[in-house]
């Protein structure tokens, strides 16, 4: 099984959370990770070419050029 908490700041995590991580997974040996949350948006701008195709799928939208894709079912 697998879950992920998101949470606003490390300061919501609580007791209440490990109850419930606890009572989720029982008595089963478990691996908890901690990382800091990326935000995607930063992280694709913070490189260049992204940051130039982001800005250019923009304008095409706010200009009303957006592209519609239909993805056929399988």
């Amino acid at each position: 099984m697998y879950s992920t908490y998101h949470f606003k700041s490390a300061a919501d995590i609580n007791m209440d959370v490990m109850e419930a991580i606890k009572a989720a997974f029982k008595g089963k040996p478990i691996v908890i990770t901690v990382e800091e949350e990326t935000d995607e948006t930063s992280f694709l701008m913070a490189h260049p070419e992204n940051r130039d195709m982001l800005l250019r799928s923009i304008g095409q939208d706010k200009n009303g050029e957006a592209i519609t894709v239909t993805i056929p079912e399988a």
